[in-house]
């Protein structure tokens, strides 16, 4: 077998789709990954990255174009900006591609047998989607999106995935300039107010929650979601597509309908000991922001539940105690990993990790609290199907999945999952 070398030029046949939107191709019996190829698509790569058992590289020309193929629709991802790597993928295609993604993820990592069919969900729209942003600052001062493996900024042009009128004055010619080096995040809430704040720049991939200025708006944003008002600083998390706070939360009170419906205590179910009295419920809500799911959670188990949401950001923390007063609800400022094993016993868990997932030893701990029912959501397929691996090695069974393509013209996912616990699992 050959190797290739980094800086050579090869026509490569695209057959199939990785994670992380890149196509894979196999050159003298070598994987090679694509960013920017599609399955179908024969391309002239440059190889850019070579290890032991594949390589990189980066489409040189489109020789074929695959069937999946079309214009780039993104004016900023045309410009080598990182937001839209699927905006010349066909629409239509996106999800169905996406979900294969997921399968094959699933297959080769997690390795569980009679995983459910999931159910595929297009969030409307699939353009103009996007609420808020972070924007990088260049030396000049000029906001942009990042370039795909860069530092570089795309200040002129904007992208597709924002909602009208988010960045006017923000970008291109004539806009505002910024604090060289800081990060600059915009929004539009429910109101329609626009805030604008200044951050500490933070590690690529990373937030940061150091505002040190407010620039337009106040700087705490009014968002309505699931019939509930929340406010919370701009700089805290909250859903990225305008339609994913109600989608989600109507799902999770779907499942939880059909799976744990409100009945009054009966006889022999648990009590407290000290009262006689029918022991209230208790949900977890992990990784949980400002508190999105805990009406959910709260109403779908009924009377007198008691939600406890984990979240390392102060920010959240303290904005979801202060919005969800009329709940059950104890905010605990903490990693999960740290406290989890310090709360009551869960009838329901629901854990939304970061894109690195939950891990194996927090999972472990979850289970060891041998909660009836489980909804795990993953925002990367990866890490999704590594954590499944560790519920089902601990005595859980998915029974449904959901695969929402929250993030049009990228290769971002979203997999919300129904788990329960195995009849005779040891805890």
């Amino acid at each position: 077998m050959t190797s290739p070398t980094i800086g050579q030029q090869q026509e490569l046949e695209v057959t199939r789709m990785a994670h992380g939107g890149e196509g894979i191709a196999v050159l003298d019996g070598r994987v090679v990954f694509v960013r920017g190829a599609y399955p179908g698509d024969i391309v002239t790569a440059e190889i850019t990255e070579v290890k032991k058992n594949f390589a990189r590289g980066v489409i040189a020309s489109v020789n074929t174009a695959s069937p999946l193929r079309v214009e780039q629709r993104c004016p900023a991802a045309a410009k080598g900006a990182g937001c839209c790597d699927f905006g010349d993928l066909n629409p239509d295609e996106e999800l169905n591609l996406k979900h294969g993604i997921l399968k094959d993820q699933l297959s080769r990592l997690a390795k569980v047998e009679g995983l459910p069919e999931a159910e595929l969900v297009e969030l409307a729209p699939q353009r103009e989607w996007r609420t808020r942003v972070r924007l990088g600052v260049d030396a000049q001062g000029r906001a942009g999106f990042r370039a795909i493996k860069s530092n570089d900024l795309i200040t002129d042009v904007l992208c597709t995935q924002t909602v009208p009128g988010l960045l006017d004055g923000i970008m291109g010619e004539g806009a505002r300039t910024f604090t060289p080096g800081a990060e600059v995040v915009v929004v539009i809430d429910s109101a329609g107010e626009r805030h604008v704040v200044e951050t500490r720049r933070a590690a690529r991939g990373r937030r940061s929650e150091k505002v040190t200025a407010v620039l337009e708006g106040s700087g705490e944003l009014l968002q309505v979601a699931d019939g509930h008002e929340f406010r919370f600083p701009a700089e805290a998390f909250w859903q990225a597509h305008r339609s994913a706070p109600d989608a989600y939360t109507a799902l999770v009170r779907k499942w939880l309908a059909e799976e744990l419906p409100t009945e009054a205590p009966q006889e022999g179910e648990p009590q407290d000991g000290a009262t006689g009295e029918h022991q209230s419920p208790v949900a977890w809500d992990l990784y949980g922001g400002v508190g999105l799911f805990v009406p959910a959670l709260s109403e779908s188990l009924g009377e007198g539940t008691q939600v406890h949401s984990v979240e390392m950001s102060k920010a959240a923390t303290k904005a979801g105690q202060e919005t969800l007063e009329a709940y059950d609800v104890t905010f605990h400022n903490a990693r999960v990993e740290q406290q989890a094993s310090q709360l009551p016993h869960p009838k329901v868990v629901l854990l939304d990790p970061p894109r690195s997932g939950a891990g194996a030893k927090v999972i472990e701990t979850l289970a060891d609290a041998a909660p009836e029912v489980v909804i795990h959501i993953g925002c990367d397929p990866a890490t999704f199907a590594r954590d499944i691996a560790a519920w089902v090695q601990h005595g859980y069974r998915v029974s449904r999945m959901t695969v929402f393509n929250a993030f049009p013209g990228t290769h971002h996912f979203e997999v919300i999952s129904l788990l329960h616990r195995q009849p005779g699992t040891e805890v």
